[in-house]
């Protein structure tokens, strides 16, 4: 798979820099200067630069601009010196991801990041297979499940279905690790699923039951958040925002739309169907509702007020990181 326009803008300077081509001090051209000459967006254009400058390779200096970094040069560790420890390789292999997604992790990104060979970091890890995972356990090892939480089998599932939606919101990348047949043995997402089954234990509920409802309400959000993760993606490797690609789809829509083929489909609200927050907090309400109606009587009234309360403030901590979608749109934790 050839790189995307914003890594080849990445590995051009990064290789001119190398070359020594370009030296400490050098301007670089501005993002729409660097946009015309690659043929890209400016949105693609501004990614490249940014990737750089995180990487020590650029700085702004005032009354300049944007130069080459008197460090660009000296990114190499002196022989000898010890390699970095392996939180520091999962902690910047972490950055990467959230920034780029996890296709740019790689070994020899990380040692040029690192200031080390790449070769060095396999006395860390045993390859990308073991990095990833690494990087997943640490993600879910950030929020900090509550003990015993809050009261009820209900509130207590939606605060953990809503803390692993955060962590989706943050680390778009995640929903690709995990897997619900071959799920990885990490520690902090095995720590999710002991939450839940824990929050259902005393329900009258089947050994099957409890397990099924384990990986069912964690695919129901990782479902969710692979739609949110697809787009930025998109986003990120052709430098076209969505509104650009729902733009150049519009008349399509419309025509479609006002054909009288689907004329139920064209009385749906435009943005509701684009608010993946919103449609995850449905699939959440109504699959709770469902679970609710199999539980004994008195699991089902005692439950029945209180979860609609915790809807807005979970919602609110959700990290904004990308707009709504617009419709034409590895473990279980």
């Amino acid at each position: 798979m050839p790189d995307p326009p914003y890594r080849r803008i990445v590995n051009s300077v990064q290789a001119r820099i190398a070359a020594g081509e370009l030296r400490a001090g050098d301007r670089m051209p501005s993002i729409r200067r660097v946009a015309e000459e690659w043929g890209v967006a400016v949105a693609t254009a501004t990614k490249a630069m940014a990737i750089l400058r995180d990487a020590g390779l650029l700085e702004t200096r005032v009354g300049s601009g944007t130069v080459v970094s008197a460090r660009a040069g000296q990114r190499r560790r002196e022989s000898g010196e010890p390699v970095p420890g392996r939180e520091q390789l999962v902690r910047t292999a972490i950055r990467i991801a959230d920034t780029e997604g996890l296709d740019a992790v790689s070994m020899r990104r990380l040692g040029t990041e690192l200031g080390v060979g790449p070769m060095s970091l396999y006395r860390q890890v045993a390859g990308k297979d073991e990095l990833v995972a690494q990087m997943a356990d640490a993600v879910f090892g950030e929020p900090e499940l509550p003990d015993p939480g809050p009261d009820g089998w209900r509130a207590k599932l939606e605060l953990v279905s809503r803390l692993l939606w955060q962590l989706t919101q943050r680390h778009h990348w995640l929903p690709r690790v995990i897997s619900f047949t071959r799920p990885l043995l990490l520690p902090n997402a095995m720590a999710y699923t002991e939450w839940t089954l824990r929050a259902l234990d005393g329900l009258g509920l089947s050994a099957a039951t409890r397990a099924r409802e384990a990986i069912i309400l964690p695919a129901l959000v990782i479902t969710t958040a692979m739609s949110r993760a697809a787009e930025i993606e998109a986003e990120q490797d052709t430098g076209e925002t969505f509104d650009l690609w729902w733009l150049a789809r519009e008349n399509r829509t419309s025509e479609l739309m006002h054909s009288g083929a689907f004329p139920l489909l064209a009385t749906i609200p435009h943005d509701v169907v684009a608010d993946l927050d919103g449609l995850f907090e449905h699939a959440l309400t109504r699959h709770l509702d469902g679970l609710a109606t199999t539980l004994p009587r008195e699991s089902h009234t005692q439950e029945a007020e209180p979860h609609v309360q915790n809807v807005e403030p979970h919602v609110q901590n959700v990290e904004p990181h990308a707009r709504s979608l617009k419709p034409a749109a590895a473990e279980g934790p």
